[in-house]
């Protein structure tokens, strides 16, 4: 079963609240999802994992898919930083070099998805 799609209208006041440093738990979880949508929804596919625990993970970008298991293209890192990505506040490589991002597999530089949100 698929999870409720968060509305715009939701999804951009949490990230708006984020952005001026709301950090409530709803707030981040909100934001966190409403982003993770909106990369699922730029870049739909089932060929990268990224995760943003505990909050939520989105499956996307075209390519080989996978069913069971630990996928082969796997993105993993924190709330903040996902959300810094996601906004555009701080950049992919920035962040891969200051080893805030977890990154395996060939797909799994998504950067050029990113931001999602402005």
């Amino acid at each position: 079963m698929a999870r409720a799609r968060i509305p715009d209208a939701d999804g951009l006041a949490a990230v708006a609240a984020w952005r001026e440093g709301d950090r409530a738990r709803s707030v981040v979880a909100t934001a966190v999802r409403y982003t993770l949508q909106a990369l699922a929804d730029r870049a739909p596919g089932r060929s990268v994992e990224v995760r943003v625990p505990p909050f939520g993970a989105v499956q996307c970008v075209e390519g080989p898919g996978h069913t069971r298991g630990t996928p082969a293209n796997v993105v993993e890192l924190d709330p903040s930083t996902w959300l810094e990505l996601a906004t555009g506040a701080l950049e992919w490589p920035d962040a891969v070099a200051a080893g805030r991002v977890d990154a395996s597999g060939v797909r799994a530089d998504v950067s050029w998805a990113l931001p999602v949100v402005r």
